[in-house]
């Protein structure tokens, strides 16, 4: 019940329910202190609804954009509270006097105050807005200015709202106790800081620090291409979630002939990992399409998106989808792969099943390049690396239509943790859930919220059962050591995000952001410290749910001896390590069946909804010779991944150069044809008794002046 009052307000965590209570309560409260009238039940439900109203914005609460929503926002809230300390005053008997009238009008005042402040940073914003983010890029011959203090535009109408501190309280005094001069100090207070607020905001809309125009931006950008001359370009466009699609590639473009990162959400941008890649987050279309790209040869593509048609559209280069993994889902086989000129998949599978497929995508147009993301994954030793083994528990999200297959969250998850956690033979759960989760089937999102409580209800459980707490006595030392570094490394990591300057807007980063190898270097050490003080920080028989982007996917592979996942990519990449998985049949189809229609469990056990089987992956896990499918993953991973030589990375430069060529040729085919019609006018125009050729004879000097065309 609690969860679902918790659901069903919009918030996040009983605390956040306790205050969004506590402000719904607090406004009828307030209003029925006013009629009544009882002063000190006013002040006290009034205090309640700011202090409840401003933990609830702390917090983030989805609650404050539904309200938002529903035309009771923060400006709305405050109205009210204000209406309402007028209706006390006219209950108390002050209707007929200065005080009234003088908290009317600076209420008044002070709204019209709020009105030109939001103007203002409005404006400032707009103005500093750049039509590009850049990161990577010299930018300085723009010179764009500093940006305005963090303190005058973070939350700026919350901040100013609350400007009407001094006014409520002064007028509440002044009614409580008679002396109508408190009151008249605190509006005057309120108004005077509210015009402080506005005169601190008005200069920073002086020309100098307002950034160039769009036109000199983009200007500057195409000199910087034209300069750079970039020859493969990584496009991608997806929403908020969907970053690490991009980030993925990231470490693979470092390692190709000048590379090129085009987005276009500047949301992405924001969530892009650290990377010596150049990169553009262009949001408009007209802008992407008239930037000089002209000597690009090779596009790669991560995702099937309808914005890709921005790009797909420049013939000067050849387009790829080199997607965001490799699985047996249908997504993988989408018909819109028609219109890249090639198809780039891990291995022989990937071909197969596009021609099983047959959606258009031709043979001679695939392929295979391995998947360099891979390189991270260990490899398994074929014993646990603890004396508690780990399983890993990777769900895929539900998908976009209600296809049992997609997940066996809804309907196996629940079942899989439970008989993990209560397995005869003690091993230790990772949870780590795709990152798009619950975005369309909320039924989703609750199941996942009960495997996240189970899971840390059993580790809890588990820290005070004697053996597990002599581990922990023992780790103790070690574990406070890792969380010591943990702090230092992310402090560390923090100062490199920002480049050493704290705060800052959009543009300026973009001015400040250019390419700092051995920052980039630094930052990439601290990122592998992080992971490993991150396993250290706890012991290996604990329980945990991994959320967010770190500690990656990957890394967990590398802390887990095996793992249960289902049809995607998650699949197909942990075969690279050789450790046994198991793979649920969620739409229940059977277990020969599904080995037929899906590649990656052939080597799988395979799970029914109940999860009954799962004792066949912690025998393989736990014993070797319980192992029957470890030959059988040796050879699909070559038919999934493809071979181990040459290596990934190598098999991905020799595409990119080898689709260079053919772009290559393809243009200087074209500039070749089109040459040809204009030389056999000329010889036409000069031949006698061609169109030209009277013309000729009668003013010899013709040609040098008009087109032989229509003489």
């Amino acid at each position: 019940m609690f969860s679902t009052a918790i659901r069903l307000a919009r918030v996040g965590s009983g605390s956040e329910l306790a205050a969004a209570a506590l402000m719904g309560l607090g406004y009828p409260c307030v209003m029925l202190a006013a009629l009544i009238p009882n002063v000190w039940f006013f002040a006290a439900s009034a205090a309640v609804t700011y202090v409840a109203d401003r933990y609830l914005h702390h917090r983030g609460s989805y609650l404050i954009n539904r309200l938002e929503k529903v035309r009771a926002g923060l400006a709305i809230r405050f109205l009210a509270r204000q209406l309402l300390l007028i209706l006390l005053l006219t209950r108390v008997g002050l209707t007929n006097v200065g005080l009234t009238y003088v908290a009317v009008a600076g209420f008044l005042v002070f709204y019209g105050l709020n009105a030109v402040q939001g103007a203002l940073v409005t404006l400032i914003r707009k103005r500093r807005s750049l039509p590009v983010v850049t990161r990577n890029i010299d930018l300085s011959g723009l010179r764009i200015p500093d940006a305005p203090k963090r303190f005058l535009m973070a939350q700026s109408v919350p901040k100013m709202l609350h400007l009407d501190l001094p006014m409520e309280i002064g007028v509440f005094v002044a009614a409580a106790t008679g002396v109508f001069a408190y009151g008249y100090a605190g509006v005057s207070a309120s108004i005077a800081l509210g015009l402080a607020y506005i005169l601190a905001l008005a200069p920073t809309l002086r020309p100098k620090r307002i950034v160039p125009s769009p036109a000199k931006v983009l200007e500057a950008i195409d000199e910087w291409l034209r300069d750079y001359r970039p020859h493969t370009v990584l496009y991608f466009s997806g929403s908020k979630e969907s970053a690490y699609q991009v980030n993925m590639w990231l470490e693979t473009m470092e390692q190709i002939e000048r590379p090129l990162v085009v987005l276009r959400e500047r949301t992405i941008a924001g969530q892009l990992a650290p990377t010596s890649v150049p990169v553009i987050c262009v949001p408009g279309g007209t802008h992407l399409m008239n930037l000089d790209l002209s000597t690009v040869r090779v596009a790669l593509y991560a995702a099937n998106v309808g914005k890709n048609i921005h790009l797909l559209r420049v013939p000067t280069m050849k387009h790829v989808f080199i997607g965001h993994g490799d699985s047996d889902k249908i997504a993988s086989v989408n018909p819109f792969s028609k219109v890249y000129d090639e198809v780039w998949t891990a291995g022989r599978a990937g071909r197969d099943r596009y021609a099983l497929a047959d959606v258009g995508v031709r043979d001679d147009d695939i392929v295979e390049v391995g998947r360099p993301q891979l390189a991270p994954i260990q490899a398994g030793t074929g014993r646990p690396a603890n004396p508690v083994p780990t399983i890993l528990y990777a769900p895929t999200w539900e998908g976009w239509d209600d296809n049992p297959g997609n997940t066996s969250l809804l309907l196996a998850g629940e079942n899989i943790v439970k008989r993990l956690l209560t397995a005869q033979s003690p091993v230790r759960v990772i949870y780590k859930p795709h990152p798009f989760t619950g975005i369309r089937d909320k039924k989703a999102k609750a199941v996942h919220q009960r495997i996240t409580a189970m899971v840390r209800d059993a580790a809890a459980a588990r820290a005070g059962e004697p053996r597990w707490v002599e581990a922990a006595a023992a780790a103790a030392s070690d574990q406070a050591a890792a969380r010591a570094e943990l702090a230092r490394v992310e402090a560390r990591l923090a100062e490199l995000a920002t480049s050493g300057h704290a705060g800052g807007d959009e543009a300026e980063v973009a001015r400040r952001s250019v390419g700092d190898q051995a920052r980039l270097d630094e930052a990439k050490r601290l990122h592998t410290e992080w992971n490993d003080a991150y396993w250290r920080s706890f012991g290996w028989w604990e329980h945990r749910v991994v959320m967010g982007a770190e500690p990656k996917l990957y890394d967990c592979f590398n802390q887990s001896d095996g793992m249960v996942s289902d049809i995607s990519s998650v699949v197909s990449d942990f075969i690279a390590s050789g450790k046994p998985y198991a793979v649920t049949d969620s739409a229940e189809i059977g277990a020969d069946e599904f080995r037929r229609q899906n590649t990656a469990v052939r080597a799988a056990v395979v799970l029914s909804n109940s999860a009954r089987e799962i004792g066949e992956l912690l025998d393989a896990v736990a014993d070797p010779s319980a192992d029957r499918f470890k030959e059988r993953r040796g050879e699909l991973k070559r038919y999934l991944l493809g071979p181990g030589e040459p290596t990934s990375i190598e098999q991905f430069g020799a595409a990119v150069e080898a689709l260079a060529v053919k772009s290559e040729g393809r243009n200087s085919g074209v500039a070749k044809r089109l040459a040809e019609p204009e030389e056999a006018a000329g010889l036409d125009d000069s031949a006698p008794g061609g169109p030209g050729a009277s013309a000729a004879v009668d003013d010899p000097e013709r040609d040098a002046h008009d087109s032989p065309v229509g003489g």
